[in-house]
């Protein structure tokens, strides 16, 4: 080993990253992905500052030659143009809340020039596919009931519990965050609505299902404790009090992708994208859609609207006798 050898990626000790971190978490409340995605955009900055420079970034003394040179590096590493878009956003952001603490005055990364996204459509499932994965957890409990004999046991409540998380997800159209922070007090069962806090600590209220709200109940009646108040509605264990994690869903869809005979490398984003794409093709208006979905612009929700008018092209090419 190498005297002066360090191990990759050191941690860089920036006290304003570390501030913003904190500000991101607390006043912003950005989800668990935000937070992490962001400090690992910063933390990669300052470490190649370092490595060009032999010293942290004064951020306050940054160029735009500064952060063109960054763009070049990022360049020649072959970065796709959303993470090298995700990186500038992070920086932006992080700029925006020095020049509200009067550490700098302007913006040295305002106009600068980024590879532009390239235009890819929302994938989803069609309504088949989604009846097939919202069964999916009751035939692979059926299924090893039948096949008896050594192996993992299936837990009944763990599948009642995926019923409902997943019921849930494609009836209310939420985020993997939104869905595991839910808690018992956010659901007014007589009004059937949910109460969802979104990005950036924002609240809506959306309808929920009659399958999705008899899915919670089902799942609720064979917990010895169920949940009330404050509680969340999902648990991680049958026999722990935990939330259930974004992880822990991740894996369990996986399973649930594969037994319906999907891409298991379909994430429960794209059930979100499902419930949006349905809603639109029933007839649904944008601006709803846009509440429902929690949007801050409806630029956002639509894309969404090119995913039908694709479908609709395609019916045309398909069935009229002079297309």
């Amino acid at each position: 080993m190498k005297p002066e050898s360090r191990p990759p990626n050191p941690e860089v000790h920036d006290k304003w990253i570390h501030k913003f971190l904190a500000h991101l978490a607390t006043d912003r409340g950005a989800s668990a992905y935000t937070q992490r995605n962001y400090r690992q955009a910063l933390m990669e900055f300052a470490r190649w500052h370092r490595d060009e420079h032999q010293a942290l970034p004064a951020w306050e003394k940054l160029q735009r030659d500064d952060f063109r040179n960054y763009l070049r590096h990022l360049g020649r590493h072959n970065l796709s143009r959303a993470a090298t878009q995700l990186r500038f956003s992070a920086l932006r952001t992080f700029y925006k809340f020095l020049m509200r603490h009067g550490v700098v005055e302007t913006l040295p990364i305002k106009n600068l020039s980024l590879p532009k996204l390239e235009k890819r459509l929302p994938k989803f499932l069609t309504v088949q596919q989604m009846k097939d994965l919202l069964e999916a957890p009751v035939k692979l409990l059926a299924g090893r009931k039948h096949q008896g004999g050594p192996g993992r046991p299936v837990s009944a409540v763990a599948c009642l519990r995926d019923v409902a998380v997943l019921e849930t997800i494609y009836s209310c159209g939420l985020r993997i965050s939104e869905l595991c922070g839910l808690r018992a007090e956010d659901i007014d069962w007589s009004e059937r609505l949910v109460r969802v806090r979104g990005k950036g600590k924002k609240e809506r209220l959306v309808p929920i299902g009659e399958p999705a709200w008899k899915a919670i109940q089902n799942y609720w009646g064979v917990l010895k404790h169920p949940p009330s108040g404050p509680s969340s509605v999902f648990f991680a264990e049958t026999r722990k009090v935990a939330p259930l994690k974004p992880l822990q869903l991740s894996r369990r869809l996986k399973q649930y992708l594969v037994i319906a005979g999907l891409d298991p490398a379909l994430t429960p984003h794209k059930l979100r994208h499902s419930y949006a794409t349905h809603l639109l093709d029933a007839g649904a208006d944008l601006r709803s859609v846009q509440e429902l979905l929690g949007h801050a612009h409806l630029v956002t929700t639509q894309v969404y609207t090119h995913v039908t008018t694709e479908r609709l092209k395609k019916a045309y090419d398909a069935a009229h006798p002079r297309a």
